[in-house]
């Protein structure tokens, strides 16, 4: 499952049970990418705080599809088939049409926005894959760009926070050896209204 130990929900116990009981999925484990903190409770707590507080908080503007989409997006440029996988299908739960979701899986495999995306949403989407891919030449023009797309900067920020959550998120499951083995894929803690309710379902 991972390259370091991790600790099962039957062994687990102070700190790390609670924490565990907090984000059970309804088979009564856990997904691997909180899994993989189990040796260090206090950093699986910050990851679900980042997590629920950037992508799934009632704060945001943006539809909550079109985050996940830029989490899915992120996640293959970064090689991440774990979350990847697991955002595709969070994201196409939401959009609730299999031929959209369809459309957008490919057109982010082939790297061919235009063919899913409106141009706002690509100009958003582009924003993600320089800060993802070419972060040292992101530049004031950048942000101006989304701007005149029709984004305002609040929209702005939700847009760099999810970039950013999904590049640590990333990189905490591939450079840990983390798999798809055993998870439910697309499970996430919904409940936007509760920011401290995270429950995945």
């Amino acid at each position: 499952m991972a390259w370091v130990k991790t600790i099962s929900v039957k062994d687990a116990t102070g700190k790390l049970a609670q924490l565990y009981k907090r984000i059970l999925r309804p088979d009564g484990d856990v997904d691997n990418i909180m899994k993989i903190h189990s040796l260090r409770p206090h950093s699986l707590e910050g990851h679900m705080y980042i997590y629920k507080y950037v992508l799934h908080h009632t704060g945001n503007q943006i539809d909550k599809w079109f985050l996940e989409a830029i989490g899915t997006y992120v996640s293959h440029l970064n090689s991440c088939e774990y979350c990847f996988e697991h955002h595709y299908k969070g994201m196409e739960r939401l959009i609730a049409n299999k031929t959209k979701s369809k459309a957008i899986r490919k057109a982010i495999i082939a790297d061919t926005m235009m063919d899913a995306f409106n141009a706002r949403q690509v100009t958003a989407l582009n924003y993600a894959k320089k800060l993802t891919l070419d972060m040292q030449n992101m530049a004031e023009q950048d942000v101006i760009n989304m701007r005149n797309a029709g984004w305002d900067d609040g929209e702005i920020v939700e847009i760099n926070q999810v970039t950013a959550y999904f590049s640590y998120a990333n990189r905490t499951i591939v450079g840990l050896g983390g798999s798809l083995k055993g998870d439910i894929i697309g499970l996430s803690p919904n409940k936007n209204d509760k920011p401290d309710d995270w429950s995945h379902d």
